[in-house]
């Protein structure tokens, strides 16, 4: 996590309260709106269930689902458009043992769009559209080219968003009566060298290779893997090609057939990342007079007081309820000392060495600390 850190941080507990409630029958209601959803027609919408949760024969089910679309309708009055990544309300009777509920109302402003109109009465919380949200969301470059078209996309988190599609003016190798074949050939060639330079600066267009953590290139037959070898892209963007991949297109649907065939590897992704931040910190550990490297909770926190943290190490495995209150605190100090906060799987062997050997929490540092 970079900027931001704290609001994703209490995103990820906001839904972890959510998913602990239930209640004593499909009393919950879950509420989804897109940003560009009119009020007037949630309310219509809300009036019309309403009226619908007059034929539940549990009285007391029908009495908190009724509630729970009034208090919604008198909470939609505060707005008059949905915010900009539109709105989703949770509002019913919790259980709370012993045969007593409390009313929960909680809106959430996602971080991103909320993609359809949705409305849900459960025994619980709808949550997973959501908890997708919480995913690692790098942005993967992505391009798929062949000598007729390329496309040009973006991956984040599920999302796939195409910035460009392009045509070539490559000639098919069928010669023309009157030419000569090597002539022709030639200026096939010729042709080719200029299309393979134009998506190569489209591809600088699109891409900023410090915001992408990897660039995926996909196409049928050998012309990917020419368009990478002869070195058509920008260093910057070669340093960042993860690998290629045979697509049988090269449109959009090639995009989507490239995210399924590198996501294998996709998933590594992020474990091996882990894996060279703590190596890195290890080897600051095993320096001589600790190196750039701290760990210990009086220790970090003193490092981030005075400004002196690079990257900061949280292990997951510290999110429980006894230990919310640290992390909230050690995310609040690095975002005001401008750290990078890292939250670290126990899904390697280095990152549970974070938990077990270290607390869960641990520093590389800009300076060495006396």
């Amino acid at each position: 996590m970079t900027g931001g850190s704290l609001a994703r941080y209490e995103f990820s507990q906001q839904l972890e309260r959510l998913g602990q409630f239930s209640g004593r029958a499909t009393e919950l209601i879950s509420l989804y709106i897109p940003p560009e959803r009119k009020i007037h027609e949630v309310v219509a919408y809300l009036r019309n269930e309403a009226s619908q949760s007059a034929n539940i024969k549990s009285k007391s089910t029908r009495k908190n689902v009724s509630a729970a679309i009034e208090s919604i309708m008198s909470r939609m009055k505060a707005f008059k458009t949905p915010p900009e990544n539109g709105m989703i309300f949770f509002v019913g009777h919790v259980s709370k043992g012993a045969n007593q509920t409390e009313m929960v109302q909680e809106i959430v402003e996602p971080p991103e769009a909320v993609g359809a109109f949705l409305y849900r009465c459960d025994n619980r919380f709808f949550l997973e559209p959501l908890e997708q949200l919480q995913e690692i969301k790098e942005q993967y470059a992505l391009l798929v080219i062949d000598r007729s078209e390329a496309t040009l996309g973006m991956l984040r988190g599920s999302r796939i968003k195409v910035l460009k599609h392009m045509f070539s003016q490559v000639p098919s190798k069928h010669g023309k009566g009157g030419q000569s074949r090597r002539r022709f050939e030639r200026l096939i060639e010729e042709a080719a060298h200029e299309w393979y330079k134009r998506v190569a600066g489209s591809a600088e267009d699109c891409f900023d290779p410090h915001e992408i953590e990897a660039l995926l290139i996909g196409g049928p037959g050998a012309t990917k893997d020419f368009f990478i070898t002869k070195e058509y892209l920008h260093y910057e963007l070669r340093d960042k090609i993860l690998d290629s991949f045979d697509t049988g297109y090269t449109e959009e649907a090639g995009l989507r057939e490239l995210v399924t065939n590198a996501s294998g590897r996709l998933q590594e992704v992020q474990l091996v990342q882990e894996k060279v931040l703590m190596e890195r910190f290890m080897k600051e550990v095993m320096t001589s007079r600790g190196g750039l490297a701290t760990y210990g909770e009086a220790q970090v926190r003193d490092a981030l007081q005075r400004g002196a943290v690079n990257q900061l190490l949280i292990s997951e495995g510290l999110e429980s309820d006894n230990e919310k209150g640290l992390v909230k605190e050690m995310v609040e100090l690095a975002e005001n000392s401008r750290s990078t906060v890292n939250l670290i799987s126990t899904d390697t062997e280095e990152g549970a060495g974070l938990l077990n050997a270290f607390g869960g929490l641990a520093a590389i540092l800009r300076y060495p600390l006396n």
